[in-house]
């Protein structure tokens, strides 16, 4: 990287993604105030970047995917973006791994999902606070590898993980990615009550995932069960 890269394109962007941005909006309250507290220095473009362009993307809106890039592109070079930081799992993915097909050499910017940022600066505590289990995301996990992270983040916080039966590359999905929730609504709701049935038979009495769209779909999917369902964000 050149100088005036170094100089001029330092910025680190907090990309909270439209689903919490518009309706899970308390998770993007706890990430700044979380990110804040963990010596994160970041900027903020909510009135400017529009979607990652995942939906258009998996719909086959190949087109319509590449002028959200370059949209999006324009935004972050205007404002000096070097680096972005979501807890998104879908954003995330699109950012890393989809934008430099679409962009190529002018998609430079590094991109880390908040676990892997914050897994580097939580503290460990020493006081035990109970038992929980974890459900990988599909685009945090199996798309992007990042298993180790969000578990080592709450093992730091004092919890105990007991594992289910799919887990890791193996993981059950939640049933609410790929647009089955918006078409096969049965069958998405069918698919999220066996993997809480797969969490309560760990035993533990709390379900966390590091992805807004796997927590509001397992969480709307517990009710009534004696398991309660969280995102990451809200055991930090």
């Amino acid at each position: 990287m050149s100088i005036f890269k170094k100089i001029f394109k330092g910025n680190t962007l907090y990309y909270p993604g439209c689903l919490s941005k518009f309706v899970a909006k308390e998770l993007v309250e706890n990430y700044r105030r979380i990110l804040r507290e963990a010596g994160v220095d970041f900027i903020e473009l909510s009135d400017l970047e529009v979607c990652c362009g995942s939906p258009a993307l998996k719909a086959g809106y190949g087109d319509d995917f590449k002028k959200l890039a370059e949209k999006n592109l324009q935004v972050f070079k205007d404002h000096s973006v070097g680096r972005i930081v979501t807890h998104c799992p879908a954003c995330f993915m699109i950012f890393k791994k989809e934008y430099p097909k679409v962009l190529g050499d002018k998609w430079d910017i590094v991109v880390e999902h908040a676990t892997e940022v914050l897994n580097k600066k939580i503290k460990k505590l020493e006081s035990r606070k109970g038992d929980v289990t974890y459900h990988d995301p599909c685009h945090l996990g199996r798309q992007m590898g990042v298993y180790e992270p969000p578990r080592e983040i709450i093992k730091s916080l004092g919890y105990e993980i007991k594992e289910m039966d799919l887990v890791g590359k193996e993981s059950f999905c939640c049933g609410g990615g790929g647009g089955v929730q918006s078409n096969e609504s049965e069958l998405a709701d069918k698919i999220a009550k066996d993997r809480i049935a797969m969490a309560k038979k760990t035993g533990a009495k709390i379900l966390v995932t590091p992805c807004p769209l796997c927590y509001m779909h397992l969480k709307k999917n517990a009710e009534g069960e004696d398991i309660d369902v969280k995102e990451l964000s809200h055991l930090m």
